[in-house]
């Protein structure tokens, strides 16, 4: 929610502190570098000291960084903020998404992880309504909410059953998570959207504010896009569940290339958000297959489930970082359009090694799908 919820808020947060695209970017981009540093030392912790403690360890980072963010005056304590909130995102995600998978049925994996991403994109729905509260009301009450949101999962968490010890797998194992095909696969598919949605989440409400579009007018695209690609994500995780991880992403792709050119055409902020709207949740496909693909093949090789979402932080980290800097950094030099072509051009790249070439190992077809039906 406190990721999303900058979206909005860019082009007044560009106004008062005089931000370019690129500082624009990097402001929104900070969250995405937290997770990406700590995605990895995260995972290793969850394993090391168990699920829950991390978790309330990434809510309480959450809960400080808000209370900052509101209060900050200043443009660089502003991306601080975020960037500790990205490090709170790397614990929770972990956390969280390990404790899940732990007590998932491993047929039913890609579904629920579907679920989780529905409920985190249940977040990224009131997101953009909380910036644009805080356009109206200012950033101080509206965030202290975030903080008070956090505080009470904490309390909830602490009154769940521990988690069970078949949840912690057998050691931490980064050269064999490494070494799994499988695992950089999922790595790669989890990259591609995190960097694709990364330099949307600048440039599309740059763009929408240039046309004279209100903050109103931007949070309800990002709303409605966000609830669409909430209503997506368990249909791709069951479908992946029964067809194998590499159908629905294929399909993710094949939206990300035609997306990505369609954000070139619209010439009206009405326009903008309309494709926006329509580009965006099919991109989404993507995340649960990916998650689930990378999951199994970090348990086949014997490594803790809190280290595979761990690099599932990494890749989501990576990409959002790359997007929301490089995308608004080249949309700078040269035109928001030539960054457009380039992710088309990259999801275009991937689709195509994936269409010649499918990988071996990755449950790629239904029939290697234990479970499948």
């Amino acid at each position: 929610m406190f990721f999303a919820a900058v979206v909005p808020l860019l082009p007044r947060l560009s106004d008062e502190f005089e931000l370019t695209k690129t500082a624009a970017g990097v402001l929104g981009g900070s969250y995405a570098a937290g997770t990406l540093i700590l995605a990895i030392p995260a995972g290793i912790a969850a394993a090391r000291f168990g699920v829950r403690r991390i978790v309330i360890l990434g809510l309480l980072l959450i809960a400080g960084s808000a209370v900052v963010f509101g209060l900050a005056q200043d443009a660089v304590v502003l991306t601080l903020a975020r960037f500790v909130q990205g490090i709170g995102g790397a614990c929770t995600w972990a956390g969280s998404l390990a404790w899940l998978v732990g007590v998932a049925p491993s047929e039913r994996r890609g579904e629920l992880i579907g679920a989780a991403m529905g409920a985190a994109i249940g977040g990224i729905l009131f997101g953009p309504v909380l910036g644009a509260a805080a356009v109206g009301v200012g950033r101080g009450p509206v965030f202290a909410s975030v903080a008070g949101g956090a505080l009470i999962l904490i309390a909830i968490s602490m009154r769940l059953p521990r988690p069970s010890a078949a949840i912690r797998r057998s050691g931490f194992g980064i050269g064999r998570v490494a070494g799994s095909p499988g695992v950089r696969l999922g790595m790669l598919l989890i990259l591609v959207p995190g960097l694709l949605f990364g330099a949307i989440d600048v440039l599309v409400p740059l763009g929408m504010d240039e046309l004279g579009a209100t903050a109103g007018a931007i949070a309800a695209v990002f709303l409605i896009a966000a609830g669409l690609e909430a209503l997506i994500a368990p249909f791709a995780g069951r479908l992946s569940d029964r067809k194998g991880r590499l159908a629905p992403s294929r399909m993710g792709l094949a939206v990300g290339v035609a997306g990505s050119l369609a954000l070139t055409l619209p010439s009206s902020a009405t326009a903008l958000g309309i494709v926006a709207i329509l580009a965006t949740p099919g991109l989404g496909i993507l995340w649960a297959p990916a998650m689930a693909m990378l999951s199994e093949s970090a348990e086949r090789v014997g490594v803790d489930q809190a280290l595979a979402f761990g690099v599932v932080n990494l890749g989501w980290g990576l990409g959002h970082t790359l997007g929301s800097w490089g995308g608004p950094a080249l949309a700078d030099v040269s035109s928001d359009d030539v960054t457009y072509f380039a992710m088309a051009a990259l999801c275009a790249a991937v689709l195509l090694a994936l269409t010649a070439r499918p990988p071996r190992g990755t449950r790629a077809n239904r029939t290697s799908a234990p479970g499948a039906r």
